[in-house]
Order: structure tokens, then C-alpha cells, then sequence
């Protein structure tokens, strides 16, 4: 068979070609990143030199460092074997999911309430303070339009004109899952305070949010807030919106005390030690959010196993358990259903009071949660 050869001038000059294509392809991306506002800001010099002050900053990143007391009961768990209970191998549903009617009486009485809103979205109504976290609310969990994890159900950006005026944001970390550029533009004009970790306020600063505004906080940082004691607990997980910034940002769950009812919310994250000592600092609490919904075996170090969630809930005291992350988007490769499906088993088994509600039910925090587990998913 006949062969051409080719000359090792041409070979160096497809190589050329291929370097510059590289090169501008590098530049095209960079300076996307710089001008579009999706992907936020960074901390400055400024900045980042308070950050060498913390002992959970080093070599220029924010960094958890795992506990050696950690038992590992939850992961040694049969039932964590991958796609084990799995109710579907659907990694996106079939149809889309209805959202409830949200009742906004409900929502804007004196009672401490909680409304989800999928994934790790929440209203919550605590001493008639309205907060929202996590308020993902766009339509596709990426920096661009047509690529990226699209949302299980309907745009939900509408309902924040209908929301009453919001006293404070809580946001766990910067990934586009949780803290949406479209979201935190239309709920700026009625937001009061935002609370976030540290170096995430350079991404609202940068979408028009006052800098007076913004609350920052390191892991264990505790403050007040009309009537309300916070605190940002640790996880362990990981951050960036960019190519370049991973873990440039903090990121962590929060704890919100109020008169009637105490409530924690884990963040994303790995399951760790630090759950016991945020039960034993804080608990209990009468609500949990626990992350659990887009897992991986390979992914310790980011995300919990529903049984590891279920676990979580223990050691932080929660009375009554909810389980995040799940509802909204895939960003793993398990049944879309299957979260929420592990815990239910893992709750019964382990005696953990696990509610459910549809996305936009409107749950009454009265320490009765009494709302019973349906199949919605099904």
C-alpha cells in the first residue's frame, strides 16, 4: 500500500498551527472569564493577606483539614455501595417536576416556616425574619446559557417578585449550583444583608451589591442579626466559579438560632468529624438541612452518601432531618430519585426523623413537623 510521506516541515508547521490555536483559545477563555460577570470577582492582595491570619488558609487556598477521629461508621455502611436501593437508573427525570402552589399566606405569617425550592434553595421564616439560602433559582446551574445542568422544573427566577421584602441571604460557597448570578440580580432591590463566607462577597460586589450589605465569616465566626444568633460551621468541600480560583473562596453550613426554633444547614460537603462538634457546640436543632443528594464513591472529600447524611443528622442533634441537593439538576451519575430513596431506608433504620416536602410546600416549623414522607418523586 502506498503511503505518503510527509516532511518534517509540514509536521512543524501543523504544530505551529496547533500552538497558536492553543494559545488564542487560552486568551478567547481568559478574557471571557474577565469580562463576563457570571463568573464573579476574586479576593485582592488586600484580601488575601488577612486570609494567611486563618489557620484554614495556606499556600494562597482555603483548605479542611479532616479529622482523625473520625470513626467511619456511616461510610462502612453495605448499603453505600454504589446504585444500591436505587428506585431508577434516570439520572434526569422523565417529566418535569410540578411545582406546588406556594402558599404565600403561609409564608408571610408570624409562624417560623420553611419552603423549598429544590437542590439546596430554602425561604425560611424565622421570628418573622424572612431569609432565603442558597436562592439558586435560574433555570441552568452554569456560567453560560447553552451548556450545564438544567433544572428539573420550571424557571423558578418569577417567584422572587413575589416574595416579600428578604431580611438576610445566606450563601454556603460560590459553585454555580448554589449561588446563581441571575438569582442575586433580582433579588438585590430587596434584600436587606447578605451573610457569606470569606471572599465570596467579591461576586456580589461585582453584580451590584453594596459592600455594606455583606457580612463575611470565618468557620466558627459567630454574630447577631435582628434577634437571630449565626454562626458559619465548617465542611468539607471546595470552591471557585473560574478556571484558576479553586478554593480561593470559603465555604461552610450555617447555624441560625432563633426564639422558637434552632436550625443548621450543612452545606455541601464530605461526612467528617466536624458534624459532632457542631452538635455539641449548637445542638440541637430542631430542623437539619443535610446535604446528600449528588454523590459519588470517589468523591469523599466533597459530598456525603445519603446514609452518611442520615448519619450527619445524628451527630449534630437534629430533631427533625431534611435531605438537600437532590430535586433540581444531576451533577452525579445516579438515579435522579435515588437520594432521597437511600435516606428514607437509612432514617427508618436508624430512628431519624426525615420530612420531605414537594418543591414549594411550605412546611410549618411548630416542633411537630408532622408532615408525613410521600413517594412525590414517584
Amino acid at each position: 500500500m502506498f503511503r505518503p510521506k510527509v516532511s518534517k516541515k509540514i509536521i512543524k508547521r501543523i504544530a505551529k498551527y496547533f500552538l497558536v490555536l492553543i494559545v488564542v483559545l487560552g486568551v478567547v477563555i481568559t478574557l471571557f472569564i474577565n469580562i463576563s460577570p457570571t463568573f464573579g470577582g476574586n479576593p485582592s492582595k488586600e484580601q488575601k493577606d488577612v486570609y494567611k491570619t486563618f489557620e484554614n488558609y495556606k499556600d494562597g487556598k482555603f483548605f479542611y483539614q479532616a479529622s482523625k477521629n473520625l470513626d467511619g461508621k456511616a461510610a462502612g455502611s453495605p448499603s453505600t455501595l454504589p446504585n444500591a436501593n436505587s428506585p431508577s437508573t434516570e439520572t434526569d427525570p422523565s417529566v418535569q417536576i410540578p411545582v406546588s402552589e406556594i402558599d404565600w399566606n403561609k409564608i408571610n405569617s408570624k409562624e417560623d416556616s420553611l419552603t423549598w425550592f429544590g437542590h439546596s434553595a430554602v425561604l425560611l421564616s424565622l421570628d418573622n425574619n424572612k431569609i432565603l439560602i442558597d436562592p439558586m433559582l435560574g433555570p441552568i446551574a452554569s456560567p453560560v446559557t447553552f451548556a450545564g445542568p438544567k433544572r428539573y422544573s420550571k424557571d423558578l427566577l418569577s417567584i422572587i417578585e413575589k416574595m416579600p421584602p428578604i431580611d438576610a441571604v445566606f450563601i454556603t460557597h460560590d459553585h454555580y449550583d448554589h449561588l446563581d448570578y441571575h438569582s442575586i440580580k433580582k433579588l438585590n432591590g430587596k434584600v436587606r444583608h447578605f451573610f457569606v463566607p470569606y471572599g465570596v462577597s467579591n461576586h456580589l460586589i461585582r453584580w451590584g451589591i453594596a459592600k455594606e450589605k455583606i457580612t463575611e465569616l470565618n468557620w466558627w465566626d459567630e454574630t447577631e442579626f435582628q434577634g437571630l444568633a449565626i454562626a458559619l460551621t465548617p465542611s468539607k468541600h471546595f470552591s471557585g466559579r473560574g478556571v484558576f480560583n479553586r478554593r480561593s473562596t470559603l465555604w461552610g453550613g450555617w447555624v441560625i438560632l432563633g426564639t422558637q426554633t434552632r436550625f443548621y444547614t450543612s452545606g455541601d460537603g464530605g461526612y467528617d468529624a466536624h458534624f459532632k462538634e457542631i452538635g455539641d457546640k449548637y445542638g440541637p436543632f430542631d430542623i437539619a438541612l443535610l446535604e446528600g443528594g449528588q454523590y459519588d464513591k470517589r468523591w469523599p472529600e466533597s459530598h456525603m452518601l445519603p446514609e452518611e447524611s442520615v448519619q450527619a443528622n445524628i451527630d449534630v442533634q437534629g430533631k427533625h432531618m431534611m435531605l438537600m441537593h437532590w430535586g433540581a439538576f444531576t451533577l452525579a451519575r445516579h438515579g435522579w430519585a435515588e437520594p432521597i430513596e437511600r435516606a428514607t431506608k437509612a432514617a427508618k433504620e436508624r430512628d431519624v426523623k426525615l420530612i420531605a416536602p414537594k418543591i414549594g410546600e411550605t412546611v410549618l416549623l411548630d416542633g411537630k413537623l408532622s408532615l408525613p414522607v410521600s413517594t412525590w418523586w414517584n
